[in-house]
């Protein structure tokens, strides 16, 4: 009788141990799914980020400026005989010198 016990409180211990150990690669295998997510979640920010900054680029480029101010407002480059140089008087700056 006394066997029968020692026997079933070690198979008992074994398979609250076994649970435990379940329990605790089910865990680590969500957390690994959680970190997967999020991997692929920051991936595709950086992406859309990188797009974004493409795109900012493009927006600022002289050659977008210039269509724009083309096609929107009518505008276009002057040509050498319409522009005209002007300079500061020497007073502008603190001491004269710039």
């Amino acid at each position: 009788m006394k066997s029968f016990l020692a026997s079933t409180c070690v198979v008992g211990l074994l398979l609250a141990a076994l649970t435990q150990v379940t329990w605790r690669q089910a865990r680590a295998l969500e957390g690994l799914a959680e970190l997967d997510r999020v991997r692929r979640e920051t991936s595709l920010v950086i992406a859309e980020q990188h797009d974004h900054t493409n795109r900012i680029r493009t927006l600022e480029s002289r050659a977008h400026a210039t269509r724009v101010a083309r096609e929107r407002l009518g505008m276009r480059a002057p040509d050498a005989t319409e522009i005209v140089w002007l300079s500061r008087p020497a007073t502008a700056y603190p001491g004269g010198v710039r």
